[in-house]
């Protein structure tokens, strides 16, 4: 597998991509998680949507079991599986992949050997607005040879990349009109269950 893995590329649609950062941007200052379906053909994973999941409690077994399974559920009516996992730390400044993402991407792997784990990069969202920067904001990891997550070395923007140029300005906009406010995850829909968490209405 590790051979293959080292030439795998990974595709994000810009709605699954935007709605992830959004989600990180409404909870700025916890850890925020979310699950990236989408479905392998050849040597490309296409990632077409996204679910934010938590901004509380992201360890907690019980509620994370309760939403894979009713995510996995929706979607494999669409031909769509469980293909990697988000992450984003509390502190902007850190960078480390902690053990709760390494958990969760090793569960999500015994599913699907190509699944990656895509980490906030925050220090080039917050550089976006005075660049022009085309590559995600995010950090790709993947499994080694090892069975350990690595990241995607100094080739791994080429390895993740949007499916649609113009995502970051997208998301700029975005940003801009404070779009983040409108986004549900599972949290807030254990809290509410009429609060819908396909945020069906986020890009109308």
């Amino acid at each position: 597998m590790g051979g293959v893995g080292g030439e795998l590329r990974y595709e994000i649609s810009q709605n699954a991509y935007i709605k992830l950062v959004l989600h990180s941007l409404k909870h700025k200052t916890s850890s925020v998680n979310g699950v990236l379906l989408g479905r392998s053909s050849d040597d490309v994973v296409q990632i077409i949507d996204s679910v934010p999941l938590f901004h509380n409690h992201l360890g907690l077994l019980p509620p994370l079991e309760i939403s894979l399974i009713m995510i996995e559920e929706h979607f494999a009516a669409q031909g769509l599986g469980i293909v990697g996992y988000f992450h984003a730390n509390e502190r902007s400044d850190d960078l480390e992949l902690g053990n709760v993402a390494k958990n969760i991407g090793d569960h999500i792997y015994r599913y699907f050997t190509q699944a990656a784990i895509l980490l906030l990069d925050n220090k080039r969202l917050e550089a976006l607005p005075k660049g022009k920067d085309r590559l995600p904001v995010l950090q790709l990891y993947t499994r080694d040879a090892s069975k350990n997550w690595k990241l995607a070395g100094s080739d791994g923007g080429c390895r993740l990349i949007t499916k649609e140029p113009a995502a970051n300005a997208v998301l700029l906009d975005y940003i801009s009109s404070k779009k983040w406010e409108d986004v549900v995850d599972f949290d807030d829909h254990l809290d509410d269950i009429t609060k819908d968490w396909l945020n069906p209405e986020l890009f109308k």
